[in-house]
């Protein structure tokens, strides 16, 4: 065997023959769709501006994300600000 044969065999990994079976989650369905829905069409260049408000599983940390043309982080600050009251009062 060569030095190179034996490096490329070092460096294999192997991985489970089987994934962990999961149970279907609504929400975490639900999440992926808007995810991919909303990447769809930045792919398309149909976006300009998108913002996100994160809310963790057990519902205590909140975050938020946006990606936008620099006239329009005032207005997406504002609606994440808007959006992220309506999500906490909802909690409630």
């Amino acid at each position: 065997m060569n030095k190179r044969s034996q490096a490329e065999e070092a460096n294999v990994v192997a991985f489970p023959a089987r994934l962990a079976a999961t149970v279907a989650d609504e929400t975490v369905a639900s999440v992926i769709e808007v995810l991919q829905d909303q990447l769809a069409l930045a792919r398309e260049g149909k976006l300009r501006s998108v913002a996100v408000v994160s809310v963790s599983a057990d519902g205590e940390a909140v975050g938020t994300q946006w990606s936008c043309q620099k006239g329009d982080l005032t207005s997406l600050i504002g609606k994440l600000t808007v959006l992220t009251h309506d999500m906490m009062s909802s909690r409630e």
